[in-house]
Protein backbone atom coordinates (compact mmCIF):
# COMPACT_ATOMS: atom_id res chain seq x y z
CA UNK A 1 0.00 0.00 0.00
CA UNK A 2 1.57 3.17 -1.01
CA UNK A 3 1.03 6.64 1.18
CA UNK A 4 1.72 9.69 0.48
CA UNK A 5 1.15 13.49 1.89
CA UNK A 6 1.83 16.89 0.38
CA UNK A 7 4.32 18.81 1.87
CA UNK A 8 4.54 22.43 0.91
CA UNK A 9 7.51 24.34 0.18
CA UNK A 10 8.33 27.74 -0.38
CA UNK A 11 10.60 29.75 -2.09
CA UNK A 12 12.10 32.89 -0.61
CA UNK A 13 9.90 36.16 -1.75
CA UNK A 14 11.60 38.98 0.24
CA UNK A 15 10.29 41.50 -1.94
CA UNK A 16 6.78 39.99 -2.46
CA UNK A 17 6.85 39.38 2.03
CA UNK A 18 7.75 43.38 2.61
CA UNK A 19 4.55 43.77 -0.51
CA UNK A 20 1.89 42.15 1.83
CA UNK A 21 3.46 42.68 5.00
CA UNK A 22 3.59 46.56 5.40
CA UNK A 23 0.53 46.84 3.70
CA UNK A 24 -1.57 44.16 5.45
CA UNK A 25 0.57 42.37 7.97
CA UNK A 26 0.45 39.40 5.64
CA UNK A 27 3.90 38.21 5.95
CA UNK A 28 3.06 34.31 5.46
CA UNK A 29 2.42 32.93 2.48
CA UNK A 30 -0.47 30.72 3.52
CA UNK A 31 -2.23 34.36 4.28
CA UNK A 32 -1.33 35.49 0.23
CA UNK A 33 -3.95 35.35 -2.02
CA UNK A 34 -4.91 35.79 -5.54
CA UNK A 35 -8.88 35.93 -5.16
CA UNK A 36 -10.24 39.21 -6.42
CA UNK A 37 -9.98 42.02 -3.70
CA UNK A 38 -13.16 42.77 -1.75
CA UNK A 39 -15.67 45.29 -2.49
CA UNK A 40 -15.26 46.53 1.05
CA UNK A 41 -11.15 46.46 0.29
CA UNK A 42 -12.15 48.20 -3.20
CA UNK A 43 -13.97 50.79 -1.00
CA UNK A 44 -11.09 51.46 1.14
CA UNK A 45 -8.16 51.31 -2.33
CA UNK A 46 -10.53 54.24 -3.73
CA UNK A 47 -10.33 56.21 -0.41
CA UNK A 48 -6.80 56.22 -0.29
CA UNK A 49 -6.09 57.21 -4.03
CA UNK A 50 -8.25 59.90 -3.06
CA UNK A 51 -6.51 61.25 -0.46
CA UNK A 52 -3.74 61.21 -1.85
CA UNK A 53 -4.57 63.45 -4.28
CA UNK A 54 -6.16 65.62 -2.02
CA UNK A 55 -2.81 66.08 -0.34
CA UNK A 56 -0.95 66.03 -3.58
CA UNK A 57 -3.14 69.68 -3.83
CA UNK A 58 -3.10 70.73 -0.21
CA UNK A 59 1.13 70.11 -0.32
CA UNK A 60 1.33 72.33 -3.76
CA UNK A 61 -0.59 74.76 -2.57
CA UNK A 62 1.47 75.50 0.60
CA UNK A 63 4.69 75.03 -1.61
CA UNK A 64 3.60 77.76 -3.35
CA UNK A 65 2.17 79.67 -0.61
CA UNK A 66 5.58 80.00 0.77
CA UNK A 67 5.22 83.61 -0.69
CA UNK A 68 2.87 84.64 1.67
CA UNK A 69 3.98 82.96 4.68
CA UNK A 70 4.68 86.13 6.68
CA UNK A 71 1.18 87.61 5.89
CA UNK A 72 -0.45 83.83 7.35
CA UNK A 73 1.80 84.22 10.39
CA UNK A 74 0.13 87.78 10.40
CA UNK A 75 -3.28 86.40 10.16
CA UNK A 76 -3.09 83.76 13.06
CA UNK A 77 -1.41 86.92 14.94
CA UNK A 78 -4.72 88.83 14.57
CA UNK A 79 -6.69 85.87 15.58
CA UNK A 80 -4.57 84.65 18.55
CA UNK A 81 -2.50 87.34 19.97
CA UNK A 82 0.43 85.78 20.32
CA UNK A 83 2.95 85.62 17.09
CA UNK A 84 4.13 81.90 16.09
CA UNK A 85 5.48 80.30 12.54
CA UNK A 86 2.38 78.70 12.33
CA UNK A 87 3.53 77.55 8.58
CA UNK A 88 6.22 75.09 10.49
CA UNK A 89 3.72 72.56 11.53
CA UNK A 90 1.14 72.73 9.00
CA UNK A 91 4.14 72.14 6.26
CA UNK A 92 5.58 69.25 8.63
CA UNK A 93 2.45 67.34 9.07
CA UNK A 94 1.50 67.90 5.49
CA UNK A 95 5.02 66.41 4.32
CA UNK A 96 4.85 63.30 7.22
CA UNK A 97 1.07 62.51 5.93
CA UNK A 98 2.37 62.92 2.28
CA UNK A 99 4.70 60.63 2.19
CA UNK A 100 2.58 58.10 4.17
CA UNK A 101 -0.19 57.73 1.94
CA UNK A 102 1.82 58.28 -1.15
CA UNK A 103 3.81 55.07 0.37
CA UNK A 104 0.74 53.32 0.86
CA UNK A 105 -0.32 54.42 -2.61
CA UNK A 106 3.10 52.65 -4.25
CA UNK A 107 2.53 49.56 -2.23
CA UNK A 108 -1.09 49.08 -3.61
CA UNK A 109 -0.34 49.54 -7.29
CA UNK A 110 2.49 47.35 -6.59
CA UNK A 111 0.12 44.62 -5.17
CA UNK A 112 -2.04 44.81 -7.99
CA UNK A 113 1.23 44.59 -10.43
CA UNK A 114 1.77 41.02 -8.82
CA UNK A 115 -2.28 40.03 -8.80
CA UNK A 116 -1.97 39.71 -5.19
CA UNK A 117 -5.42 40.79 -3.26
CA UNK A 118 -5.26 44.25 -1.51
CA UNK A 119 -6.21 44.01 2.31
CA UNK A 120 -5.01 47.10 3.99
CA UNK A 121 -3.91 46.32 7.38
CA UNK A 122 -6.60 48.50 10.23
CA UNK A 123 -3.83 50.87 11.72
CA UNK A 124 -3.63 51.85 8.03
CA UNK A 125 -6.99 52.40 7.22
CA UNK A 126 -6.90 54.40 10.92
CA UNK A 127 -3.79 56.46 9.65
CA UNK A 128 -5.85 57.32 6.15
CA UNK A 129 -8.92 58.45 7.68
CA UNK A 130 -6.72 60.82 9.94
CA UNK A 131 -4.89 62.02 6.87
CA UNK A 132 -7.80 62.05 5.31
CA UNK A 133 -9.73 64.09 8.20
CA UNK A 134 -6.81 66.24 8.83
CA UNK A 135 -6.90 67.91 5.73
CA UNK A 136 -10.14 68.23 5.14
CA UNK A 137 -10.19 70.08 8.42
CA UNK A 138 -7.47 72.43 6.71
CA UNK A 139 -9.01 73.10 3.73
CA UNK A 140 -12.02 74.03 5.55
CA UNK A 141 -10.11 76.54 7.75
CA UNK A 142 -8.12 78.27 5.01
CA UNK A 143 -10.96 78.70 3.02
CA UNK A 144 -12.67 80.62 5.83
CA UNK A 145 -9.80 82.33 7.45
CA UNK A 146 -7.63 82.97 3.97
CA UNK A 147 -9.77 81.99 1.18
CA UNK A 148 -8.17 84.54 -1.22
CA UNK A 149 -4.92 82.66 -1.20
CA UNK A 150 -6.19 79.64 -2.82
CA UNK A 151 -5.89 81.82 -6.06
CA UNK A 152 -2.29 81.19 -5.99
CA UNK A 153 -2.45 77.97 -7.13
CA UNK A 154 -4.15 78.92 -11.11
CA UNK A 155 -1.08 81.81 -10.65
CA UNK A 156 0.92 79.52 -9.84
CA UNK A 157 0.05 77.35 -12.51
CA UNK A 158 0.94 79.54 -14.95
CA UNK A 159 4.63 79.18 -14.06
CA UNK A 160 5.04 75.51 -13.50
CA UNK A 161 2.00 74.50 -15.77
CA UNK A 162 4.05 73.48 -18.89
CA UNK A 163 6.78 71.24 -16.29
CA UNK A 164 3.73 69.75 -13.92
CA UNK A 165 2.19 68.45 -17.58
CA UNK A 166 5.28 66.88 -18.29
CA UNK A 167 5.91 64.92 -15.39
CA UNK A 168 1.84 63.94 -14.77
CA UNK A 169 2.63 62.44 -18.20
CA UNK A 170 5.95 60.79 -17.43
CA UNK A 171 3.64 59.28 -14.37
CA UNK A 172 0.56 57.92 -16.68
CA UNK A 173 2.95 56.54 -19.05
CA UNK A 174 4.61 54.58 -16.61
CA UNK A 175 1.61 53.81 -15.34
CA UNK A 176 1.52 51.60 -18.87
CA UNK A 177 3.26 48.61 -17.83
CA UNK A 178 0.45 48.21 -14.89
CA UNK A 179 -2.43 48.74 -16.96
CA UNK A 180 -1.02 46.24 -19.88
CA UNK A 181 -0.41 43.74 -17.37
CA UNK A 182 -4.12 43.63 -16.05
CA UNK A 183 -5.70 43.54 -19.23
CA UNK A 184 -3.18 40.59 -20.33
CA UNK A 185 -4.22 38.51 -17.37
CA UNK A 186 -8.15 39.71 -16.99
CA UNK A 187 -10.31 36.73 -18.22
CA UNK A 188 -13.25 39.21 -18.46
CA UNK A 189 -13.44 41.42 -21.90
CA UNK A 190 -15.64 43.72 -20.17
CA UNK A 191 -12.96 44.67 -17.52
CA UNK A 192 -10.50 45.04 -20.20
CA UNK A 193 -12.88 46.91 -22.31
CA UNK A 194 -13.50 49.13 -19.18
CA UNK A 195 -9.68 49.75 -17.92
CA UNK A 196 -8.48 50.28 -21.66
CA UNK A 197 -11.26 53.17 -22.13
CA UNK A 198 -10.36 54.68 -18.54
CA UNK A 199 -6.22 54.70 -19.53
CA UNK A 200 -6.86 56.02 -22.99
CA UNK A 201 -9.48 58.82 -21.62
CA UNK A 202 -6.61 59.74 -19.14
CA UNK A 203 -3.87 59.62 -21.73
CA UNK A 204 -5.80 61.54 -24.13
CA UNK A 205 -6.56 64.21 -21.54
CA UNK A 206 -3.19 64.76 -20.81
CA UNK A 207 -2.07 64.53 -24.41
CA UNK A 208 -4.44 67.68 -25.28
CA UNK A 209 -3.84 69.21 -21.81
CA UNK A 210 -1.41 71.90 -23.35
CA UNK A 211 -4.77 73.62 -25.13
CA UNK A 212 -5.71 75.24 -22.00
CA UNK A 213 -2.03 76.48 -20.08
CA UNK A 214 -2.14 79.42 -20.71
CA UNK A 215 1.27 81.80 -19.06
CA UNK A 216 2.45 84.97 -19.92
CA UNK A 217 6.32 83.35 -20.26
CA UNK A 218 4.92 81.96 -23.48
CA UNK A 219 5.78 84.98 -25.47
CA UNK A 220 8.70 86.17 -28.29
CA UNK A 221 11.45 87.37 -26.45
CA UNK A 222 11.20 90.40 -28.36
CA UNK A 223 8.24 91.30 -26.86
CA UNK A 224 9.33 91.31 -22.80
CA UNK A 225 8.86 94.38 -21.42
CA UNK A 226 11.31 95.95 -19.03
CA UNK A 227 12.22 94.67 -15.73
CA UNK A 228 10.01 95.63 -13.07
CA UNK A 229 11.14 97.75 -10.27
CA UNK A 230 10.87 96.67 -6.47
CA UNK A 231 9.20 98.82 -3.86
CA UNK A 232 10.88 98.02 -0.08
CA UNK A 233 7.43 96.82 1.70
CA UNK A 234 8.06 97.85 5.29
CA UNK A 235 12.15 98.11 4.09
CA UNK A 236 13.37 95.09 4.30
CA UNK A 237 11.88 93.30 6.79
CA UNK A 238 13.75 89.97 6.64
CA UNK A 239 16.61 91.53 7.48
CA UNK A 240 15.83 94.18 9.98
CA UNK A 241 12.88 94.75 12.18
CA UNK A 242 9.97 96.40 9.96
CA UNK A 243 9.11 100.23 9.55
CA UNK A 244 12.74 100.64 11.00
CA UNK A 245 14.86 103.15 9.81
CA UNK A 246 17.58 100.40 9.92
CA UNK A 247 15.08 98.53 7.79
CA UNK A 248 14.99 101.13 5.34
CA UNK A 249 18.52 101.43 5.09
CA UNK A 250 19.01 98.06 4.34
CA UNK A 251 16.74 98.24 1.59
CA UNK A 252 18.56 101.15 -0.08
CA UNK A 253 21.66 98.71 -0.14
CA UNK A 254 19.61 96.66 -2.27
CA UNK A 255 18.78 99.30 -5.12
CA UNK A 256 14.99 99.19 -4.77
CA UNK A 257 13.26 101.97 -6.51
CA UNK A 258 11.25 102.84 -3.29
CA UNK A 259 10.07 102.60 -0.13
CA UNK A 260 6.85 101.56 1.75
CA UNK A 261 4.98 101.83 4.97
CA UNK A 262 1.69 101.50 6.73
CA UNK A 263 1.16 105.07 8.45
CA UNK A 264 -0.83 105.77 11.75
CA UNK A 265 -1.74 109.20 13.81
CA UNK A 266 -0.46 109.17 17.02
CA UNK A 267 -2.70 111.05 19.97
CA UNK A 268 -0.63 114.21 19.52
CA UNK A 269 -1.02 114.30 15.87
CA UNK A 270 2.45 112.66 14.16
CA UNK A 271 1.93 110.02 11.68
CA UNK A 272 4.43 107.39 12.27
CA UNK A 273 4.76 103.82 10.81
CA UNK A 274 3.03 100.71 11.97
CA UNK A 275 1.22 97.62 10.53
CA UNK A 276 -0.58 96.38 13.68
CA UNK A 277 -3.45 97.67 15.79
CA UNK A 278 -1.74 97.92 18.76
CA UNK A 279 2.44 97.85 19.78
CA UNK A 280 2.69 94.60 21.15
CA UNK A 281 4.41 92.54 18.31
CA UNK A 282 6.94 94.86 17.22
CA UNK A 283 7.57 96.85 20.71
CA UNK A 284 8.60 96.11 23.83
CA UNK A 285 5.36 97.80 24.88
CA UNK A 286 4.23 94.62 27.36
CA UNK A 287 7.69 95.31 29.51
CA UNK A 288 7.67 99.08 29.24
CA UNK A 289 4.08 99.81 29.95
CA UNK A 290 2.24 96.65 30.32
CA UNK A 291 -1.01 97.85 31.49
CA UNK A 292 -1.38 99.32 27.92
CA UNK A 293 -0.21 96.88 25.47
CA UNK A 294 -3.25 96.17 24.22
CA UNK A 295 -4.31 99.50 23.87
CA UNK A 296 -4.69 101.28 19.90
CA UNK A 297 -1.55 102.12 18.50
CA UNK A 298 -3.32 105.86 17.68
CA UNK A 299 -3.92 106.90 22.07
CA UNK A 300 -0.15 107.01 22.62
CA UNK A 301 1.34 109.89 22.01
CA UNK A 302 4.77 110.65 20.26
CA UNK A 303 6.78 110.43 23.57
CA UNK A 304 5.76 107.64 24.60
CA UNK A 305 5.72 105.72 21.00
CA UNK A 306 9.70 107.24 21.02
CA UNK A 307 10.40 105.52 24.33
CA UNK A 308 9.60 102.07 23.09
CA UNK A 309 12.21 99.74 21.43
CA UNK A 310 11.34 98.43 18.15
CA UNK A 311 14.12 96.10 17.77
CA UNK A 312 14.16 93.37 20.56
CA UNK A 313 11.35 91.40 19.13
CA UNK A 314 13.25 90.72 15.79
CA UNK A 315 15.99 89.10 17.84
CA UNK A 316 13.85 87.23 20.06
CA UNK A 317 11.15 85.79 17.37
CA UNK A 318 13.23 85.69 14.45
CA UNK A 319 10.04 85.60 12.44
CA UNK A 320 12.25 85.16 9.02
CA UNK A 321 15.09 82.97 10.45
CA UNK A 322 18.45 85.78 9.73
CA UNK A 323 19.31 86.31 12.91
CA UNK A 324 21.60 83.58 13.02
CA UNK A 325 23.42 85.12 10.09
CA UNK A 326 24.27 88.58 11.72
CA UNK A 327 27.19 89.52 13.33
CA UNK A 328 26.99 91.25 17.01
CA UNK A 329 27.19 94.83 15.35
CA UNK A 330 24.27 93.82 13.45
CA UNK A 331 22.56 92.36 16.26
CA UNK A 332 23.24 95.82 18.52
CA UNK A 333 21.58 97.82 15.39
CA UNK A 334 18.87 95.50 15.51
CA UNK A 335 18.70 95.94 19.07
CA UNK A 336 18.47 99.74 19.20
CA UNK A 337 15.50 100.51 16.79
CA UNK A 338 12.62 102.60 17.48
CA UNK A 339 9.64 103.64 16.18
CA UNK A 340 9.90 105.25 13.26
CA UNK A 341 7.61 108.08 12.13
CA UNK A 342 6.50 109.14 8.40
CA UNK A 343 8.57 112.11 8.21
CA UNK A 344 12.01 110.28 8.83
CA UNK A 345 10.61 107.80 6.31
CA UNK A 346 10.34 110.33 3.85
CA UNK A 347 13.28 112.85 4.61
CA UNK A 348 15.42 109.29 4.13
CA UNK A 349 13.53 108.57 0.72
CA UNK A 350 14.37 112.34 -0.47
CA UNK A 351 18.34 112.11 0.13
CA UNK A 352 17.97 109.68 -1.84
CA UNK A 353 15.27 110.14 -4.85
CA UNK A 354 13.22 107.40 -3.80
CA UNK A 355 9.45 107.01 -4.42
CA UNK A 356 7.23 107.23 -0.88
CA UNK A 357 4.56 104.75 -0.85
CA UNK A 358 2.14 104.81 2.22
CA UNK A 359 -0.69 103.57 3.05
CA UNK A 360 -2.83 105.50 5.71
CA UNK A 361 -5.23 104.39 8.50
CA UNK A 362 -7.58 106.47 9.76
CA UNK A 363 -7.30 106.66 13.58
CA UNK A 364 -10.21 105.30 15.64
CA UNK A 365 -13.54 106.92 16.84
CA UNK A 366 -12.88 108.96 19.97
CA UNK A 367 -9.58 109.85 18.33
CA UNK A 368 -8.75 113.52 18.33
CA UNK A 369 -7.70 113.49 14.95
CA UNK A 370 -10.25 111.01 13.59
CA UNK A 371 -11.78 113.90 10.97
CA UNK A 372 -8.00 115.75 10.59
CA UNK A 373 -6.23 112.40 9.76
CA UNK A 374 -5.69 113.57 5.99
CA UNK A 375 -4.82 117.17 6.36
CA UNK A 376 -2.16 116.44 8.93
CA UNK A 377 -0.56 113.96 7.00
CA UNK A 378 -0.75 116.18 4.33
CA UNK A 379 0.38 119.21 6.41
CA UNK A 380 3.63 116.40 7.50
CA UNK A 381 4.53 115.65 3.69
CA UNK A 382 5.10 118.75 2.58
CA UNK A 383 7.11 119.74 5.49
CA UNK A 384 9.33 116.95 4.98
CA UNK A 385 11.27 118.53 2.10
CA UNK A 386 10.25 115.52 0.04
CA UNK A 387 9.83 116.82 -3.52
CA UNK A 388 6.25 116.28 -4.81
CA UNK A 389 6.94 113.80 -7.87
CA UNK A 390 8.29 110.82 -5.39
CA UNK A 391 4.94 110.97 -3.10
CA UNK A 392 2.47 108.49 -3.98
CA UNK A 393 -0.90 109.27 -2.22
CA UNK A 394 -3.27 106.14 -1.96
CA UNK A 395 -5.81 107.94 0.61
CA UNK A 396 -9.51 108.40 -1.21
CA UNK A 397 -10.58 110.34 1.28
CA UNK A 398 -10.44 114.47 0.62
CA UNK A 399 -8.27 113.65 -3.19
CA UNK A 400 -9.33 116.31 -4.68
CA UNK A 401 -8.46 118.97 -1.58
CA UNK A 402 -4.69 116.94 -1.64
CA UNK A 403 -4.62 117.33 -5.52
CA UNK A 404 -5.23 121.38 -5.21
CA UNK A 405 -2.74 121.53 -2.34
CA UNK A 406 -0.38 119.29 -3.89
CA UNK A 407 -0.87 119.00 -7.31
CA UNK A 408 2.60 116.84 -7.82
CA UNK A 409 1.72 114.04 -5.90
CA UNK A 410 1.22 110.99 -7.43
CA UNK A 411 -2.63 109.65 -6.93
CA UNK A 412 -2.94 106.48 -7.10
CA UNK A 413 -5.99 103.85 -5.92
CA UNK A 414 -5.98 100.77 -4.49
CA UNK A 415 -9.46 99.30 -5.99
CA UNK A 416 -9.70 98.46 -9.82
CA UNK A 417 -11.97 101.24 -11.79
CA UNK A 418 -12.46 101.64 -15.14
CA UNK A 419 -10.05 103.45 -17.24
CA UNK A 420 -13.00 106.42 -17.19
CA UNK A 421 -13.01 106.83 -13.79
CA UNK A 422 -9.55 106.62 -13.11
CA UNK A 423 -8.65 109.52 -15.71
CA UNK A 424 -11.38 111.67 -14.40
CA UNK A 425 -10.15 110.77 -10.83
CA UNK A 426 -5.99 112.30 -12.12
CA UNK A 427 -4.78 108.57 -11.01
CA UNK A 428 -2.12 107.57 -12.80
CA UNK A 429 -1.13 104.05 -11.05
CA UNK A 430 -2.85 101.04 -9.59
CA UNK A 431 -1.88 99.58 -5.89
CA UNK A 432 -2.94 96.02 -6.27
CA UNK A 433 -2.52 92.36 -4.10
CA UNK A 434 -1.02 90.35 -7.10
CA UNK A 435 -3.92 88.13 -7.28
CA UNK A 436 -6.40 91.04 -7.89
CA UNK A 437 -4.90 92.21 -11.73
CA UNK A 438 -4.40 89.07 -14.59
CA UNK A 439 -1.78 89.97 -17.41
CA UNK A 440 -4.79 91.23 -19.72
CA UNK A 441 -5.80 93.82 -16.91
CA UNK A 442 -1.71 94.79 -16.73
CA UNK A 443 -1.92 95.00 -21.09
CA UNK A 444 -5.72 97.45 -20.60
CA UNK A 445 -4.23 99.43 -17.84
CA UNK A 446 -0.82 100.02 -19.50
CA UNK A 447 -2.30 100.72 -22.94
CA UNK A 448 -4.83 103.54 -21.19
CA UNK A 449 -1.05 105.03 -19.43
CA UNK A 450 -2.49 103.36 -16.02
CA UNK A 451 0.85 102.07 -14.77
CA UNK A 452 0.76 99.03 -11.66
CA UNK A 453 2.22 97.77 -8.68
CA UNK A 454 1.36 94.46 -7.57
CA UNK A 455 2.09 93.47 -3.83
CA UNK A 456 3.14 91.54 -2.05
CA UNK A 457 5.88 89.55 -4.04
CA UNK A 458 8.63 87.71 -2.60
CA UNK A 459 9.45 84.57 -5.15
CA UNK A 460 11.67 84.65 -7.87
CA UNK A 461 8.63 82.46 -9.86
CA UNK A 462 5.74 84.92 -9.17
CA UNK A 463 8.05 88.07 -9.82
CA UNK A 464 9.21 86.36 -13.23
CA UNK A 465 5.56 85.47 -13.91
CA UNK A 466 4.65 89.48 -13.60
CA UNK A 467 7.43 90.41 -15.56
CA UNK A 468 6.28 88.42 -18.48
CA UNK A 469 3.16 90.09 -17.60
CA UNK A 470 4.28 93.50 -17.92
CA UNK A 471 3.73 94.73 -14.80
CA UNK A 472 5.94 98.00 -14.23
CA UNK A 473 6.32 97.42 -10.00
CA UNK A 474 6.69 95.30 -7.22
CA UNK A 475 6.23 95.57 -4.09
CA UNK A 476 8.31 92.50 -1.82
CA UNK A 477 9.50 92.53 1.64
CA UNK A 478 12.33 90.18 0.19
CA UNK A 479 14.36 92.58 -2.39
CA UNK A 480 17.24 91.27 -0.79
CA UNK A 481 15.70 87.94 -3.15
CA UNK A 482 14.31 89.92 -6.25
CA UNK A 483 17.28 91.61 -6.71
CA UNK A 484 18.97 88.64 -8.17
CA UNK A 485 16.34 88.17 -10.56
CA UNK A 486 18.20 89.71 -13.27
CA UNK A 487 16.16 87.58 -15.99
CA UNK A 488 12.64 85.33 -16.15
CA UNK A 489 13.08 81.97 -14.37
CA UNK A 490 11.83 80.47 -18.37
CA UNK A 491 10.79 82.05 -21.52
CA UNK A 492 10.04 80.59 -24.11
CA UNK A 493 8.17 81.22 -27.91
CA UNK A 494 4.81 79.95 -28.76
CA UNK A 495 6.85 77.03 -31.16
CA UNK A 496 9.06 76.09 -28.96
CA UNK A 497 6.60 75.16 -26.67
CA UNK A 498 4.27 73.44 -29.24
CA UNK A 499 7.53 71.43 -30.06
CA UNK A 500 7.97 70.27 -26.37
CA UNK A 501 4.09 69.81 -26.08
CA UNK A 502 4.35 67.24 -29.48
CA UNK A 503 7.34 65.64 -28.76
CA UNK A 504 6.65 64.91 -25.50
CA UNK A 505 2.83 63.45 -27.19
CA UNK A 506 4.84 60.99 -29.39
CA UNK A 507 7.40 59.63 -27.18
CA UNK A 508 4.75 58.90 -24.26
CA UNK A 509 2.71 57.42 -26.85
CA UNK A 510 5.46 55.38 -28.51
CA UNK A 511 6.36 53.99 -25.24
CA UNK A 512 2.57 53.12 -24.20
CA UNK A 513 2.16 51.50 -27.71
CA UNK A 514 5.52 49.15 -27.14
CA UNK A 515 4.15 48.70 -23.36
CA UNK A 516 1.14 47.03 -24.08
CA UNK A 517 2.37 45.42 -27.85
CA UNK A 518 5.47 43.68 -25.20
CA UNK A 519 2.71 42.80 -21.73
CA UNK A 520 0.14 41.69 -24.76
CA UNK A 521 2.53 39.73 -26.98
CA UNK A 522 1.10 36.04 -26.76
CA UNK A 523 -2.45 37.54 -27.64
CA UNK A 524 -1.34 39.71 -30.56
CA UNK A 525 0.32 36.43 -31.93
CA UNK A 526 -2.36 34.41 -31.47
CA UNK A 527 -5.33 36.72 -33.19
CA UNK A 528 -2.58 37.57 -35.97
CA UNK A 529 -1.74 33.88 -36.64
CA UNK A 530 -4.88 32.54 -36.79
CA UNK A 531 -7.14 30.23 -34.89
CA UNK A 532 -5.64 26.88 -36.74
CA UNK A 533 -1.84 27.49 -36.58
CA UNK A 534 -2.11 28.48 -32.25
CA UNK A 535 -4.21 26.85 -29.92
CA UNK A 536 -6.15 28.46 -27.46
CA UNK A 537 -5.16 26.42 -24.77
CA UNK A 538 -1.69 27.54 -25.26
CA UNK A 539 -2.54 31.33 -25.33
CA UNK A 540 -4.27 30.48 -21.51
CA UNK A 541 -1.06 28.08 -20.20
CA UNK A 542 1.29 30.91 -21.91
CA UNK A 543 -0.30 33.26 -19.50
CA UNK A 544 -0.52 31.00 -16.88
CA UNK A 545 3.23 30.58 -16.64
CA UNK A 546 3.78 34.29 -17.02
CA UNK A 547 1.70 35.21 -14.21
CA UNK A 548 2.97 33.05 -11.92
CA UNK A 549 6.65 34.01 -12.92
CA UNK A 550 5.88 37.39 -12.54
CA UNK A 551 4.24 37.17 -9.08
CA UNK A 552 6.93 35.11 -8.10
CA UNK A 553 4.38 33.32 -5.64
CA UNK A 554 5.36 29.54 -6.49
CA UNK A 555 4.39 26.93 -3.90
CA UNK A 556 6.22 23.52 -4.87
CA UNK A 557 3.97 19.80 -3.72
CA UNK A 558 5.86 16.98 -3.54
CA UNK A 559 4.36 13.08 -2.88
CA UNK A 560 6.51 11.28 -0.14
CA UNK A 561 5.95 8.17 -0.63
CA UNK A 562 5.67 5.79 2.33
CA UNK A 563 7.10 2.33 1.79
CA UNK A 564 5.57 -0.54 1.03
CA UNK A 565 4.56 -2.90 3.67
CA UNK A 566 5.88 -6.06 4.14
Amino acid sequence: MVKHQPLQVYERQLCLSCLTGIYGCRWKRYQRSHDDTTKWECLWSFILFGTFFLLLVWFYFWWEAHNDYNEFNWFLYNRSGEWSDGTVPILATTAAGFTYIAFLMILALCHIAVGQQLNLHWLHKIGVTAALLTTVIGVISVSQMWGEEWDIISISLQATGPFLHIGALAAVTALAWLVAGQVARAEKTRFQIVVLLIYLAVLLSLYLTPLSISSPCIMERDSLKARPDVIGHQGAPMLAPENTLLSFRRALQLNVSGLEAEVAISLDGVPFLIKDRTLRRTTDVSRAIPERQYEDASFFNWTDLRSLNAGLWFLKDDPYWTVQYMSERERWLVGNQTVCSLEQMLQLAARTNLSALFTLRRPPPGHPHHFSWVNLTLATVLSSGIPQNLVMWSVDWDREVVRQKAPGFQQISTKKQLLETLHQNGISRLLLRYNQATARDVRMYAAGNVSMTLYTVNEPWLYSLLWCSGVQSVSSEAPQVLKKVLSPLWLMSPDEYCLIWVATDLVSFALVLGIFIFQNYHMIRWRMSGMRSYNPEQIMLSAAVRRSSRDVNIMKEKLIFSGQPQ
